[in-house]
């Protein structure tokens, strides 16, 4: 009894790359119900140094493998983008974080952003705010990061978890439009000034 409860769960790491702040979070599952064990973000804006930064990922995912002993590592594909420059150090970003999963034989996965917003909302175009909301939902968060790049790397996990076990959730965002999200967020968003009066007038 002991060693099919035992195969049954499974840690999963989830990451969301970049060379400014890399986003991050762990779920355990037991059965079909994922659980939130940790999220969290390793800040690098500090370093000057490209390669310190690389080697600031390394070091944390690192430390993180060892010390929850996640099974997979899912994490977010670099998009294309206009910028080359950037998106070479998103990929490096990246790869630091994989080559930590790969020294200790991880499993790894990756997963387009727009498709882990799909996973996680119903929708590829959804903003932070509504994955990070669906997530709290989901997860039963009591309170969320201030730093979303915290919830896109958990959003990463629970979207490997939803591809590889089968498991849909059926309106897992708790918004049906994105007007329906301002109106129950009013003090999230920010009105935009009136274009027909001056600033001090408005």
């Amino acid at each position: 009894m002991l060693n099919k409860k035992i195969e049954s769960e499974k840690i999963i790491l989830g990451v969301d790359p970049g060379t400014t702040i890399l986003g991050y979070g762990l779920i355990k599952i037991n059965g079909k119900k994922p659980e939130l064990m940790i999220l969290g973000s390793i800040e690098l804006k500090k370093y000057g140094d490209h390669y310190i930064k690389l080697k600031t990922i390394f070091d944390r995912i690192s430390q993180l493998i060892d010390e929850y002993h996640p099974d997979e590592l899912s994490i977010e594909a670099p998009f294309y983008g206009k910028n080359v420059q950037s998106m070479l150090k998103l990929g490096r970003a990246q790869g630091a974080a994989i080559a930590a999963a790969l020294q200790r034989s991880i499993p790894i996965f990756e997963y387009a952003p727009r498709k882990i917003k799909m996973s996680i909302t119903g929708r590829g175009s959804a903003s932070k705010e509504q994955v990070a909301l669906t997530l709290q939902k989901l997860l039963k968060i009591k309170k969320l990061p201030q730093n979303m790049d915290a919830t896109d790397g958990l959003a990463a996990a629970l979207c490997h978890y939803y591809q590889t076990s089968g498991a849909v959730v059926k309106d897992a965002s708790p918004y049906k439009s994105w007007k329906d999200f301002i109106n129950q967020n009013t003090k999230r968003v920010k009105k935009p000034m009136r274009m027909d009066c001056l600033p001090h007038d408005c």
